[in-house]
């Protein structure tokens, strides 16, 4: 029976790795959850897996829910804040840890799962696009294992050795025949659409992706493929992998969740339907396989696998993603924080869905900071990045 700690419960990640724990209940079992806000469903997470500890963003959260708790007559002890967070990641009895804390919040609680030698299954992109270097020399110095859970980087996963597979980040790829590495990316909900529209899409439109189901931030992401250099970017630190090693494809019917291309001529890839259960419960089961609830993939049903190579013009925060990992992580970190403002005020209705790219840009290009050579610096240079981003959007709202 292996012990689980989530963080980011409440999220669609999270969401998804208890309905793995549902359909394997001889397998795994909740030791701890770990949430934002959402008291509600935090409440009725805690009344269907009875973890022994729970904790919330904030203690008016936190007190919240020690409330609903004691009207269901649970035991759950209940934290609050990022400290909290980071001690369930690192608890003595718990074998893994789902990292699923979106963004800059995540990566404290994730880095504290990696030193206390956990098996962490890894979903918080911002953890390697922010702290590449950092987490992956905590890792080889704790002896934990990374696991990815993005769906690209698991199929990626599943199609490499298990000599690379047992040293994720440091084997070289050279080295056991490997020429490269095909990220795939279902081109969004816009792929088609003339590019003279794009200014006036909706959120609502954004967030309609045509294969899967995700939340509103990271189906814009996919909208402008900043998803794929975000993963791009974790990839390349995953993997071991340098620019050349690395190649992006579009695949709108999102069936081949990517590939790894061999020396003598053979490509390996890994094919599913478009539910984030496949490789979340691969991850949980890891080396060994166990039901993931998902509907099998009919073969017979299926129409034809299509592949193009992605116009840069169209998706300029790809190529923005590309660009910051040459040049870096601290490039990477500002990237990664102006996004986070841009897509929000998107969201929010203050600026227009081209806007987006154009924001990240110009903060790329009015920061100048130096390498971080610890995670207090990440979130220095992710601050002040937030901050330039927010100071420029009255500038773009006023041209809506």
């Amino acid at each position: 029976m292996k012990q689980l700690t989530i963080l980011g419960s409440t999220g669609s990640v999270g969401s998804s790795t208890l309905a793995v724990v549902r359909e394997n209940p001889h397998l795994f079992s909740v030791k701890a959850l770990v949430a934002g806000r959402n008291v509600e469903l935090m409440a009725q997470q805690c009344l269907a897996f009875r973890p022994a500890l729970a904790a919330m963003a904030d203690e008016a959260s936190a007190r919240a829910l020690r409330l609903r708790l004691k009207e269901f007559n649970l035991t759950t002890e209940v934290l609050a804040g990022e400290q909290a967070a980071c001690e369930l990641a690192a608890l003595d009895d718990v074998d893994q840890v789902m990292a699923a804390i979106v963004g800059a919040a995540g990566l404290l609680p994730t880095l504290s799962a990696i030193r206390a030698g956990k098996t962490v299954l890894l979903a918080n992109k911002e953890a390697l696009v922010t702290c590449g270097r950092l987490f992956m020399d905590a890792v080889s110095n704790a002896k934990a294992q990374l696991l990815p859970i993005d769906s690209e980087h698991n199929a990626i996963f599943q199609s490499l050795p298990a000599s690379i597979q047992q040293q994720l980040g440091y084997a070289d790829l050279t080295d056991n025949g490997i020429d490269s590495v095909i990220l795939t990316g279902s081109g969004g909900p816009f792929r088609e659409m003339p590019m003279t529209m794009l200014g006036s899409v909706t959120p609502a439109q954004a967030c309609a992706h045509p294969n899967w189901s995700m939340g509103r931030k990271i189906s814009v992401d996919s909208a402008t493929m900043m998803n794929k250099g975000l993963e791009y970017i974790e990839a390349r630190w995953l993997f071991n992998a340098t620019d050349a090693q690395m190649e992006v494809i579009l695949h709108p019917q999102s069936v081949i969740h990517s590939m790894v291309r061999y020396r003598d001529g053979s490509v390996i890839a890994q094919l599913g339907s478009p539910d984030m259960r496949t490789p979340i419960a691969h991850a949980m089961a890891w080396p060994q396989r166990v039901n993931a609830g998902v509907a099998p993939l009919d073969f017979s049903r299926m129409g034809a696998l299509t592949f193009a190579e992605p116009d840069y013009a169209r998706y300029p925060c790809l190529k923005l993603a590309i660009e910051a990992c040459e040049q870096g992580q601290a490039a990477t970190t500002s990237l990664n924080a102006a996004n986070e403002v841009a897509v929000a005020a998107f969201l929010n209705e203050q600026i227009r869905f081209t806007d987006i790219a154009e924001i990240n840009q110009a903060v790329l290009a009015s920061l100048s900071c130096t390498e971080p050579q610890s995670v207090e610096a990440v979130i220095d240079i992710d601050r002040q990045a937030r901050t330039q981003a927010e100071n420029m959007l009255s500038r773009f709202a006023r041209h809506r």
